[in-house]
């Protein structure tokens, strides 16, 4: 692994982490010494940070850990819609049954657990992981390698606004029964039924998040300030 990735992908999982939070300043020598490296990786990382939407550059200061927004949120659903809609067109028409038809089944078993527990213990941990084997077998399946990158940048995005937020399990169940029906419309190559199947579950999200973060944040935040950690909502 080049060094430039190492340092890359160790930032960006502080970042989506929240322990390089909204705000936070960052030049290329603090990037070096935080993950001891050398000057010219931690440039590379951060420039290719940047163009991920992560950080913003501040001419002369180095960069910015960018700010979750309202605004943001609003343009970063947007995106999400045009590109997993056509991926869910895609992958409905060039997927494999089967291999969908095994994500189905054990979508259907995490559902199952959902509704018997009220919380599990690993605070959905082990779902987003089930629902991560989905995302990557629906970007396998479109064979367009410009759509996986496109959709690898929204998704950082995604699992940032997913670690601010509080699960809820009324919404995860929810959450639960649109992924099923997204899966179940892609193995069975209904093309029509996994796009609208997708444009309702962003939808869901979007307005879950939003009242979340409307009914958390004070009226400077919905004109453009950053969202604070710990906004009740879920993806």
């Amino acid at each position: 692994m080049r060094q430039s990735t190492r340092v890359y992908e160790l930032v960006r999982e502080e970042i989506l982490d929240w322990r390089l939070a909204p705000g936070t300043v960052l030049t290329e020598t603090d990037v070096a010494e935080r993950v001891g490296a050398s000057r010219t990786p931690s440039r590379e990382a951060l420039a290719r940070l940047a163009r991920e939407g992560l950080v913003r550059t501040l001419p002369g200061r180095g960069v910015m850990v960018t700010e979750v927004t309202v605004d943001g949120v609003a343009q970063l659903f947007q995106m999400r819609e045009a590109l997993e809609t056509y991926a869910a067109r895609l992958a409905a028409r060039n997927g494999d049954p089967v291999v969908f038809g095994d994500l189905l089944t054990r979508l259907r078993a995490a559902r199952a657990d959902m509704e018997a527990r009220s919380r599990p213990d690993d605070d959905f941990a082990a779902y987003y992981l089930l629902i991560q084997e989905f995302d990557a077998a629906v970007e396998q399946a479109t064979g367009n390698t410009y759509m996986r990158d496109a959709l690898h940048d929204v998704r950082g995005h995604l699992v940032r606004l997913r670690r601010l937020a509080r699960r809820s399990p009324a919404r995860m169940l929810q959450a639960a029964g649109e992924h099923l029906a997204i899966c179940a419309a892609i193995r069975d190559r209904d093309e029509t039924l996994a796009v609208q199947a997708v444009a309702v579950h962003i939808h869901n999200s979007l307005d879950n998040i939003l009242t979340a973060l409307v009914s958390e944040v004070a009226g400077s935040a919905l004109m453009g300030a950053s969202i604070p950690p710990g906004s009740s909502s879920n993806l």
